[in-house]
């Protein structure tokens, strides 16, 4: 499945490196659970834009890497209400994680950037031509 991730990324992955799917999504579920530990895995997947089956994927996943750990609130009336804390390796794989994301973001605008000016000259150069005699609007 080809997602914008795939369009966009501009040098190859070492081998061995997480998809940067899997790591946005695992950034924002850090994010969001660092913010508000008592998040339901239904929130958590409303929040992330996934089904509850792949936010409970995702937080397997935190749990198996020692990023989160999983609380149970024994005051809670509702036995199912956990709490899910970042770990000292979870708070400092965020920050790793953070500085990755920020250098994707940065390079995706700077493409951006590079593409908005080539369209902007290709529609300069569009209205300079012949047809532009022709418009009286131009």
């Amino acid at each position: 499945m080809r997602t914008r991730y795939n369009l966009i990324r501009t040098a190859p992955k070492p081998p061995g490196a997480a998809p940067a799917v899997s790591e946005d999504r695992h950034f924002h579920a850090l994010r969001l659970l660092q913010a508000n530990p008592e998040l339901s895995q239904r929130a958590l997947a409303r929040e992330l834009g996934v089904s509850v089956g792949a936010a409970n994927y995702c937080v397997r996943a935190l749990v198996d890497k020692g990023w989160i750990k999983i609380q149970n609130f024994r005051t809670s009336k509702d036995k199912r209400a956990y709490a899910y804390l970042l770990t000292p390796h979870g708070l400092e794989q965020k920050a790793q994680i953070t500085l990755r994301f920020l250098q994707r973001k940065e390079a995706e605008y700077l493409a951006l950037e590079a593409e908005i000016a080539r369209l902007r000259q290709d529609v300069r150069a569009l209205h300079a031509g012949p047809a532009a005699d022709l418009d009286p609007n131009a």
